[in-house]
């Protein structure tokens, strides 16, 4: 649906082998025979998010065995309704159940959050942005649910766009310097560099930036950096915006903001699993 991350099989088959490890113990106590239904219900509104998890989850342990969703992927679930019905071997289906639901209320809990933060600066033409502060191993997972809330990806790594920051341009001799030699050693890849002041970004204009980073800059700073940099430069607001200021640096006209609370401050999404 929203381009699934190549690497979710392997981000399952080891949430799996840390938690059976050389096999379910407490599952072994049931008859291998039994059968059950389980289901998995919202304790709070939230935005489904993780459904090809769950199910590679599943596909895994019992390839048969299916999830039956009731909701689609990205749908906003008020509390209190049943994600998902489930029916197949008792031992497969408690074995399953916390990786299956770790997996699911984390991104759920990030697509919510997203989707939020998005909601409030709509009237803007401001996009929100991730960062690279994700739970290491999830990265993917995690940016697919920003995707599903409704915010957008900055790059995934250190490898498809260039994010010149001071320590770099201090390291390369400057900032003209770090632009040339990124330009040089990787045509085509994005160029987007930190800047501190508005000379730092009549400089970076200068060199030719893609974008400019503005670094702890005010609202009103970023007003004359988007006034400065209109039709040259695209601007990114970043450094401690949280809820209470986002609009208004959204409002200033500034491009992007990055925010790290997207992935990085979720508190799990409240969801039970229930197996009759």
């Amino acid at each position: 649906m929203r381009n699934t991350p190549s690497d979710l099989g392997e981000q399952v088959s080891r949430a799996l082998a840390e938690d059976i490890g050389g096999g379910d113990i407490t599952a072994a106590l049931l008859d291998d025979k039994a059968t059950g239904s389980g289901r998995v219900i919202a304790r709070e509104d939230t935005v489904l998010c993780g459904r090809p998890w769950v199910d590679e989850v599943y596909r895994q342990l019992a390839p048969k065995l299916a999830a039956e969703w009731h909701f689609a992927e990205g749908d906003s679930i008020p509390a209190d309704s049943i994600l998902y019905t489930v029916h197949g071997n008792a031992r497969v289906l408690l074995t399953a159940e916390r990786t299956a639901l770790n997996f699911l209320q984390l991104l759920c809990a990030i697509a919510a959050r997203s989707r939020e933060l998005a909601a409030a600066v709509a009237h803007t033409g401001c996009r929100l942005l991730d960062t690279r502060k994700t739970l290491p191993g999830l990265r993917s997972a995690q940016k697919y649910a920003v995707r599903a809330g409704g915010c957008h990806n900055h790059r995934m790594g250190l490898y498809d766009a260039f994010l010149i920051k001071e320590n770099h341009i201090r390291a390369s001799g400057g900032i003209a310097r770090a632009i040339g030699r990124a330009r040089q050693s990787q045509p085509g890849k994005p160029v987007e560099i930190e800047v501190c002041d508005l000379d730092e970004l009549e400089e970076a204009i200068a060199a030719g930036a893609d974008i400019a980073l503005l670094d702890n800059f005010s609202p009103g700073q970023i007003r004359s950096a988007v006034a400065l940099a209109v039709g040259r430069c695209k601007l990114e607001a970043s450094g401690g915006i949280g809820e209470e200021t986002l609009v208004e640096i959204a409002e200033t006209g500034v491009d992007y903001i990055s925010l790290g609370i997207l992935t990085k401050h979720c508190r799990a999404a409240d969801l039970s699993f229930l197996l009759d």
